[in-house]
C-alpha cells in the first residue's frame, strides 16, 4: 500500500497491529526511493487518531531502534494499556532490524503482536531478503513511502498552497520545483519562506518566489562556485572576502564549499542522467562539474579537508587559509595536473 492510500484510511477501521513505513523501489529501478516528509505525516495522523492527549504519557511510547535495544522495546508492547483503548509504540530507524542480529525479540514479537498494542515502526531502508522484513510481510501492514515525481510534487505544492488558501502561479510552482527539488520537507521550507515573504497576499508569483529566496550570502557562493568553474582566482577572491564582510564563518564558508562540491560531484557522476540533488542546484553546478570532473573533484574534497584541519588545529589565520583554498581550486586547468594539496 502507499503512504497516501494508507494515511486516507487511517480511523476508517480497526488500525493494524503492526505497520512499517518503508521505501519503495519501483520496477527496473537500482536504487528505492523513501520520502521521510511523507512517512512522518503518517506517524502524525496515526498518533492524531489512535492516542488520546489526555492519556498520551500512559498510552504512547517512542524509540530509536538504534539506540534502545529489542526486548526493551517489545516489553513495552506487551504491556496492557492502562486507561486506554489501546497502547502506540513508535520505532524509528527501524532499519536497524536489517540485520539479523539485533532483531531477535523483535522478531518473536512479530509472530504473535499484541492485540492492545499498535506498533509503528519507521525504517528508511529495508532489504526484502531478511528476516526482519519477512516477518512484517507476515504479520505487519507494509506502507511504501515513495518519493513523487516532479509532477506529483507539483501537485503537492498546488494542495499544500490551497490548504493554507491561498493561490499560487504555474510560473510560482514552477520556480519553487526548481528550487527546492521534490523532497518534501526543503519544498515545504520553501513554501513557509515565501508564504512569510508575501504576509497578508493571497496569491503566490513566480517574483514573490524569486524575491523570497534572494540571499546575498547565497549570491556571493554561486559568484564563488562560478568563479572556481571558469578558472577566475580573482573573481573567486573577491567572492570569498564579500562573504567573510557578510560575516560568514569559517567552519560555515567551508561548509559551503564542501557542499558545492559534493554537489558537483553528484552532477559528474551522473552523466548526463538526473542527479541526486535539485534541478535548481545542478543547474548551478553543472559548470564546476564539467571543470573538475571526477578525479579533481575528490582532490579538491582533500584540499577542504586540509584547509579544514589547518583553521581548526594548527592556529593559521582562518581567512588566509581560505584565500589559498579558493585560489587552488580556481586555478586554470592544465595538461592533467590535480589541484595540489599544501
Amino acid at each position: 500500500m502507499k503512504v497516501q492510500e494508507f494515511v486516507q484510511s487511517i480511523g476508517k477501521s480497526a488500525p493494524p497491529l503492526v505497520v512499517l513505513l518503508c521505501p519503495f523501489k519501483p520496477p527496473r529501478a537500482r536504487d528505492p526511493s523513501f520520502e521521510p516528509f511523507l512517512a512522518e505525516k503518517a506517524v502524525e495522523r496515526l498518533i492524531a487518531t489512535y492516542v488520546d492527549p489526555q492519556m498520551k504519557d500512559l498510552a504512547y511510547a517512542a524509540f530509536y531502534a538504534d539506540e534502545t535495544q529489542a526486548g526493551e522495546i517489545v516489553l513495552e508492547a506487551q504491556t496492557v494499556p492502562f486507561l486506554a483503548e489501546r497502547r502506540v509504540v513508535l520505532v524509528r530507524n527501524a532499519e536497524r532490524y536489517n540485520v539479523d542480529a539485533g532483531a531477535g525479540a523483535l522478531l518473536a514479537y512479530l509472530k504473535s503482536p499484541c492485540d492492545s498494542t499498535l506498533m509503528i515502526l519507521v525504517a528508511s531502508q529495508v532489504d526484502k531478503r531478511t528476516k526482519f522484513y519477512k516477518a512484517c510481510e507476515q504479520s505487519a501492514l507494509i506502507v511504501e513511502c515513495p518519493q513523487l515525481r516532479e509532477r506529483e510534487a507539483a501537485a503537492w505544492v498546488r494542495a499544500e498552497v490551497a490548504a493554507r488558501s491561498r493561490e499560487i502561479e504555474p510560473a510560482a510552482v514552477e520556480e519553487i520545483a526548481k528550487r527546492a527539488g521534490t523532497h518534501l520537507s526543503d519544498l515545504n521550507n520553501a513554501l513557509d519562506v515565501v508564504c512569510g515573504f508575501i504576509g497578508d497576499a493571497t496569491t503566490i508569483r513566480e517574483e514573490d518566489v524569486i524575491n523570497a529566496c534572494a540571499d546575498v550570502a547565497e549570491q556571493e557562493i554561486w559568484a564563488l562556485t562560478d568563479a572556481i568553474a571558469v578558472s577566475d582566482p580573482g573573481a573567486a577572491l573577491v567572492a570569498l572576502r564579500k562573504l567573510l564582510d557578510l560575516g560568514k564563518h569559517e567552519d560555515q564558508i567551508i561548509g559551503s564549499i564542501n557542499w558545492l562540491l559534493k554537489s558537483a560531484y553528484a552532477v559528474a557522476v551522473a552523466r548526463g542522467k538526473r542527479p541526486a540533488v535539485s534541478p535548481y542546484v545542478a543547474e548551478k553546478v553543472a559548470p564546476l562539474a564539467g571543470k573538475l570532473g571526477l578525479k579533481k573533484l575528490r582532490d579538491a574534497f582533500a584540499l577542504c579537508t586540509d584547509a579544514h584541519f589547518m583553521i581548526r588545529s594548527t592556529g593559521v589565520d582562518g581567512p588566509l587559509a581560505l584565500e589559498l583554498l579558493v585560489v587552488k581550486l580556481a586555478a586554470p586547468r592544465g595538461g592533467s595536473s590535480s589541484p595540489q594539496r599544501p
